[in-house]
């Protein structure tokens, strides 16, 4: 909980220095044409080392767009640039998308998931950022960003999102709106009769329910371990949902 407060504090402090900038003409450029963002950031990819990155839908390239730049990312890798991609768990609802991520994660563009909205951002080195001017997915334009202040704030976001942020590869397990119910008022601390009393539901439900998380998760019953704060653990990691 300390930590989403710590992130939004600093999403929003992100928000004020990006309106405060906009305004300046060289540092902080709007630019509204696709194709020029395309163009510019295919220029910066020729001199870089290190990609950070965070999509909120993944890739909206189809056909051969997806093609030229799935190729693009691959290139890049084999010159060694260094690679780090956030993306939102939506994404990997979508069979494509997430083959595509996945692809990309096992030939070394390292992705992590996070399941908090966010805006999409590239940060090439710590020399140019490019910013979607807002958090809705898609929206038009964006900022090109050369103001080394801004840049360090950028990264210190991207770097405090992927640390809470879960591997690709680790496995998400779905749970019935019950279940997350049962989860969420066991994470905070209460008994199988409290989460009953609070759900109006009997304590052999909930006990059925508990059963049905722990199966899913795959948490056998053993000596050595405590199923219920495992359980808690996946749902505080976003593994359980």
């Amino acid at each position: 909980m300390e930590e989403s407060a710590s992130l939004a504090r600093l999403t929003r402090r992100l928000e004020e220095v990006v309106s405060e900038l906009r305004g300046l003409p060289v540092d902080v450029e709007r630019v509204e044409d696709r194709r020029d963002i395309r163009s510019r950031i295919a220029q910066v990819v020729e001199s870089s080392a290190e990609l950070r990155a965070m999509q909120p839908v993944g890739s909206t390239d189809t056909g051969s767009e997806e093609h030229r730049s799935r190729g693009a990312v691959l290139d890049a890798l084999r010159r060694g640039m260094t690679m780090r991609t956030i993306v939102h768990t939506s994404v990997l609802g979508d069979p494509l998308k997430s083959a595509r991520i996945r692809q990309l994660h096992a030939a070394g563009d390292l992705h992590r998931v996070v399941d908090e909205p966010m805006q999409q951002l590239l940060v090439f080195d710590r020399t140019v950022a490019f910013l979607s001017p807002t958090p809705v997915p898609g929206s038009p334009g964006a900022l090109v960003i050369r103001q080394q202040g801004l840049i360090t704030a950028l990264i210190d976001l991207f770097e405090q999102t992927w640390a809470r942020a879960r591997e690709v590869t680790e496995p998400t397990h779905e749970l019935t709106a019950r279940e997350r119910e049962v989860l969420a008022l066991i994470a905070e601390g209460r008994s199988n009769s409290a989460v009953a009393r609070a759900l109006s539901i009997t304590e052999a439900a909930v006990g059925k329910h508990v059963a049905g998380v722990f199966a899913k998760l795959g948490i056998p019953a053993t000596a050595d371990d405590n199923r219920r704060v495992l359980a808690v653990l996946a749902y505080l990691r976003g593994t359980a949902r």
